[in-house]
């Protein structure tokens, strides 16, 4: 947390920052300190920090030339908004982003008036800044409107349908496209090599309307003079950069600029802001500015789990070049330790070194279930060439980067382009391949149109692997994975399951291919348990549950997925408390549900409880209580479902949030036994 020696311009400034009234060496100062903040918060909460760091000098620059009280500044995705919430009335509360009940890690509309709209997907800021300028215009207002959009994000369809509308309707928008050649991973397509063309150029559209008046005005000849230089200007333009692919939606080009450069920053947006038509500002940053680990490895320092900084950065505040934050955070437990490549071992709480068993913990800790579900992917296509892995711009994320390597061929990234996908894969099961389509569950609610239509309606086998499913942790309510069983349960043709250890997992993949229909399995974030995963995982029985423990007939759980583990917990220790045991069954399946084995355990106990990491309303335990109604029983004991509420769920450690929902062990012990005391 940031203290007033260490940062003392940005405790200085008064709110909103007048950050036009400041000296360059000022401006470099706050840019310095910005950074020194960033990178301590992030090294204790974990966290996005290479984009964040490389727009420090936009985002002041786009604070000193317009006012965020009134105008709307849209920042796309939003994990590169950390500077922006500093400077926006959040500093003294920043060191508690992406904690349980702190602020966001994201812009969210409902903890500042500074954020004008929620984000956490990319590639909607040109959409949303659109219908707010539509907005503005019929209000009669005269503010600014602004989507800040980076390269990566301009690899998706929506941007683009964006652009086109903005520059039919001829709004006065700018849109801020930070080229940084990066997302995530490495950006993908010709148009993303289109914009990463690395030039530095003057601001064309200052030149155009300087030329155009001057030639305009020549008597006689002067429009075709006019007309000339700008069919010039344009094939130069052309040929320099991509300015005439904006201009052909209409937008008047600016750029490049550097954007590491606020002078250069504050005279184009200059330009952008007398425009009364569509502009687009072309800004060239480099992920990871002022911190040299970042620099050299972007894709690592993307989102960060907890670690210690290096000494050597890039950019210290003056007088405090010794000063390093250490990391002071304990994430150990199994199941909620983020999946990030984490630079430096994490420390425990209260401890300024981690002891030798933490880091002997740390090195022996299961492997996450991503990386099981991509060993094990590649272990089948050396012996199944029809296996195709495809990812929408995430093939770290998705443990698919080691597939990459092996298969080359047989690997494809999209993009951020969800829709494309899930349809792209389904082509490629139609001709004889089984394609393997890795999204976290948050990212899959782009395609529902595609997998009903493209997929299930077709009877393809495609496979969906729902990756991140249910708690995620601190990126909260916008990537929460706990709609995928409702919105994927209902439609026709789908075989769905949800694994509840990586050995599980394993048996999952195999089965997928096995299986020559429309197929998904979800799986959550994080570590597994700690099975033996096998060498040769044995394909499941469809619509098999398994019964792990058998009880004595008072009460049953029928849990699902990584609810399994924390209900075989609670189970031991109701037996210890009271002697009852308690019967466990691994539902394992979600379509088609195990009839037979669920009318049992309704038949032969006095009470039922269904437990799911997903929202209760047309979730698993909904699925369980129709085919309880269509069995048309006589008789039906109490029947309880636990599982999240209707509600966005909002960010802070997984751990912490199931335990607030009664998700871990102790609130399904607690559940059970109130349910107990009434049967």
């Amino acid at each position: 947390m940031a203290n007033a020696s260490r940062t003392p311009l940005l405790d200085s400034l008064t709110f909103p920052p007048d950050l036009s009234a400041l000296s360059p060496e000022d401006l470099e100062k706050l840019g310095a300190e910005l950074r020194h903040v960033i990178i301590d918060t992030v090294s204790h909460n974990g966290g996005h920090l290479a984009a964040s760091l490389g727009v420090v000098e936009l985002t002041m620059a786009l604070l000193a030339c317009f006012n965020p009280g009134q105008d709307k500044i849209v920042w796309d995705v939003g994990h590169q908004a950390y500077a922006y919430k500093l400077l926006t009335g959040r500093k003294d509360s920043f060191h508690t982003l992406r904690r349980l009940d702190g602020i966001c890690g994201f812009p969210c509309m409902t903890e500042s008036e500074y954020d004008h709209f929620g984000v956490g997907h990319s590639s909607t800021s040109i959409s949303a800044a659109l219908g707010m300028a539509f907005a503005r215009d019929l209000a009669g207002e005269e503010h600014h409107v602004l989507a800040v959009i980076g390269d990566g994000s301009m690899t998706a369809g929506m941007a683009y349908e964006g652009l086109n509308q903005a520059g039919d309707a001829g709004k006065r928008l700018i849109v801020v496209l930070n080229d940084n050649e990066m997302s995530i991973s490495k950006n993908v397509g010709a148009l993303s090599f289109f914009l990463s063309r690395k030039l530095a150029g003057p601001l064309f559209t200052r030149a155009k309307k300087e030329v155009k008046d001057i030639l305009g005005s020549v008597p006689r000849i002067g429009p075709e003079l006019a007309s000339l230089a700008q069919k010039g200007q344009h094939s130069l333009k052309g040929f320099l950069t991509p300015g005439m692919l904006f201009e052909a939606f209409r937008f008047n080009y600016i750029g490049p600029v550097d954007g590491h450069d606020i002078k250069a920053l504050t005279m184009a947006f200059d330009v952008a802001r007398s425009l009364d038509t569509p502009a687009l500002v072309h800004v060239l940053t480099t992920k990871g500015k002022g911190y040299a680990p970042a620099e050299a490895n972007p894709v690592q320092f993307h989102g960060v789990g907890r670690f210690t900084p290096e000494e050597s950065r890039a950019e210290t505040p003056a007088g405090n070049a010794d000063s390093t934050a250490e990391s002071k955070r304990d994430d150990k437990k199994a199941g909620t330790a983020p999946d990030s490549v984490e630079p430096k071992s994490p420390k425990s709480e209260g401890e300024s070194v981690a002891s030798q068993s933490e880091k002997e913990l740390l090195v022996s800790a299961p492997p996450s279930y991503t990386s099981v579900f991509g060993k094990t992917l590649a272990k089948l296509a050396e012996k199944d060439d029809r296996i195709m892995a495809i990812t929408a711009a995430m093939p770290e994320g998705t443990g698919l980067a080691a597939f990459c390597d092996r298969f080359p061929e047989r690997f494809v990234d999209v993009g951020i382009c969800e829709q494309h996908a899930v349809t792209f894969a389904a082509g490629m099961a139609a001709q004889g391949f089984r394609p393997f389509v890795a999204i976290y569950s948050t990212f899959l609610q782009r395609a529902y149109d595609q997998i009903v239509h493209d997929v299930c309606l077709q009877k393809l086998p495609v496979t969906l692997c729902v990756d991140r499913a249910g708690i995620v942790g601190e990126d909260g309510a916008t990537h929460q994975g706990l709609y995928d069983i409702a919105f994927l349960r209902h439609i026709p043709n789908l075989y769905f399951m949800a694994p509840r250890n990586e050995a599980e997992l394993a048996r999952a993949v195999t089965t997928s291919l096995a299986c020559d229909m429309p197929f998904a399995f979800r799986y959550p974030r994080g570590s597994g348990t700690g099975v033996p995963v096998p060498e040769a995982p044995l394909p499941l029985e469809p619509g098999k549950a398994e019964i792990l423990q058998e009880g004595d007939g008072t009460l049953a759980f029928l849990a699902l997925g990584n609810m399994v583990d924390p209900s075989l917990d609670a189970a031991q220790r109701l037996e210890e408390e009271s002697g009852t045991r308690v019967t466990v069954c691994d539902a394992r399946w979600i379509k088609p549900l195990d009839r037979e084995t669920i009318l049992a355990l309704v038949a032969g106990h006095k009470g039922l409880l269904i437990l799911e990491e997903g929202n209760l309303e047309g979730g698993f335990g909904s699925a369980v209580l129709e085919l309880l109604s269509e069995a048309n029983l006589r008789h039906m004991p109490p029947i309880q479902r636990v599982g999240l509420p209707d509600s966005f769920i909002e960010h802070g450690p997984a751990g912490a949030i199931r335990a607030r929902y009664g998700l871990d062990s102790n609130g399904i012990f607690s559940r059970a036994r109130s349910f107990l005391a009434i049967l």
